[in-house]
């Protein structure tokens, strides 16, 4: 997966994730299924800017980018700020 396509499934994350609170807000809250959805789209969203950050790190020390690889969800989610 290139950058660009990451930035694509990037887009269409965010676009299920705005759906989702429109949803919310249309009908004042979300079933279980949306909630657990909703929180698979945020950590699916961590994990490909998180990719999307490796590559261009690797990118800018001379690196190839394309090995640059996924990481599990609880490592995404232990991250700081």
């Amino acid at each position: 997966m290139n950058d660009q396509e990451i930035l694509q499934h990037i887009g269409e994350l965010v676009d299920d994730e705005h759906q989702l609170y429109q949803r919310a807000e249309q009908k004042h809250g979300l079933s279980d299924d949306e909630v657990a959805r909703l929180r698979g789209l945020e950590v699916l969203l961590d994990q490909c800017w998180d990719l999307l950050r490796q590559r261009r790190a690797r990118r800018e020390f001379g690196l190839d980018p394309n090995a640059a690889t996924p990481r599990d969800a609880t490592t995404v989610e232990r991250y700081e700020a």
